[in-house]
Formats: structure tokens, C-alpha cells, sequence
């Protein structure tokens, strides 16, 4: 029988031990799940078949797999710290807390209520203490993206491997984002893996490269059935 609703596709995946809510013995958490025996199964299949493809396949694409805690100097930098934001609106009647897209006609979604405050941004990192002493000062953040190790790594690897331009670093992983309303299932979490790929190419040439890599990203996706 084909889920023809979202409700019909959680209790669908549940039911054939694809995923399942994390947690879910004591309450269960808001935007975290867990991959049962087949949907486990069903992404490390993927996620093999993606890195033969980009790294195994191709001779100019290497691997990494860097470290999830990020010091927050890379991601002050980066400008992760003051832009990495979703506008954030709290309902004053019943206490619920919502982005600000999610609101229409400046009504709260759960209440109805029009007694809502203005948009305030923000940060969707989540930060960890590090060491024994929670002092405020000794943190780190659990990183929002795989991007930027690649990025912060591109001297090791170049120096490493001897590489020069165009070439690739590749790296599959988890990464973690406080979303304010989670929703739409496995589509917007807080915890999830990405498959990323960063191309560094010759100025100049990277209209060339860009077009090169939709089509053939998007071959690739199709040929998994996607």
C-alpha cells in the first residue's frame, strides 16, 4: 500500500523497521531519529555507492573525514556565529516558540493568538562545554555543516597528497543544526549525515566546473533512482 499522507509514510517506516523516532521509549525527542535495520542498511548502501563514485571513481577527488566539535574561531570566521540565524518568534499565550516563515497572517500556529513578539534572530549551532570546568569560555561547536573542515584542511590535503588545481576533497558525515521547529519527517532535523563534495578549481574556470558537476551529480542521482 502506497503512503499517500505524511502520517501514513512515519507509520510506513516504522512498520518495516526503515526508521524509527529517537528516544521514543521515554517520549521520544523533537527532530532526531533512528535507523532501524533496513534504513540502515538502505544509507550505508548509498553512502558506498557515493564515495566509489566520487573518490574511488575519479582521480582527482580526495577523502577526508574530519572531527564533528569545531573550534569557534573557524565558525566565528566563517561568519556561522553572527549569520548562521533563523528568525525566531515566541507566542506570549501559550509559550510556544516558531520561525518566523512558519507564521502566517501574524498568527501563532498553535493558539491563534496575535500576541506574538517580533522576529529576534537565532543561532542554530548547538555549542558543547569542553574539559572538566563549565566556565563559558572553554566550548566548542558540534559543526552545522561538513564544509568547513574540508575548507580548514585544504593546506594538509594539498601538501599531503601534491595535489594542484582542479581537484577535490570529499567527506561524509553527521551534522547537527538547533532547528527551531523541526518538521516534515527525516526532511529537517537536528542530527543528520551529509554527503559533500568541494571542488577548487582555477579562476576562470569555475562556470566550466559548475556546469560539469550539475550534470553530472544529477546523472549520478538518477541513475540511483532518485
Amino acid at each position: 500500500m502506497t503512503a499517500k499522507t505524511m502520517d501514513e509514510l512515519v507509520s510506513l517506516c516504522k512498520r518495516r523497521g526503515f526508521v524509527y523516532q529517537s528516544n521514543e521509549l521515554y517520549g521520544g525527542l523533537q527532530g532526531l531519529y533512528d535507523y532501524g535495520p533496513l534504513g540502515v542498511e538502505l544509507k550505508n548502501n548509498l553512502k558506498r555507492a557515493w564515495w566509489s563514485a566520487m573518490v574511488y571513481d575519479r582521480d582527482d577527488i580526495e577523502g577526508l573525514d574530519a572531527s564533528v566539535l569545531t573550534s569557534p574561531a573557524v565558525l566565528q570566521y566563517s561568519g556561522h556565529e553572527d549569520a548562521f540565524t533563523d528568525p525566531l518568534i515566541d507566542c506570549r499565550a501559550c509559550n510556544s516558540r516558531w520561525r518566523a516563515d512558519h507564521v502566517e497572517k501574524s498568527r501563532c500556529p498553535s493558539c491563534n493568538s496575535k500576541d506574538l513578539t517580533e522576529p529576534r534572530p537565532f543561532n542554530l549551532m548547538f555549542k558543547t562545554n569542553i574539559g572538566p570546568v563549565d566556565d563559558g569560555k572553554s566550548f566548542a561547536y558540534l559543526r552545522p555543516e561538513t564544509a568547513q573542515q574540508i575548507f580548514t584542511n585544504f593546506k594538509n590535503v594539498l601538501d599531503s597528497t601534491s595535489r594542484s588545481l582542479p581537484f577535490g576533497i570529499a567527506q561524509i558525515g553527521k551534522a547537527f543544526r538547533n532547528e527551531v521547529t523541526p518538521r516534515n519527517f527525516i526532511f529537517r532535523t537536528r542530527e543528520f549525515e551529509q554527503m559533500e563534495l568541494e571542488f577548487f578549481v582555477e579562476p576562470g574556470t569555475d562556470e566550466k566546473w559548475h556546469d560539469f558537476w550539475v550534470q553530472n551529480r544529477l546523472k549520478w542521482w538518477t541513475s540511483q533512482g532518485i
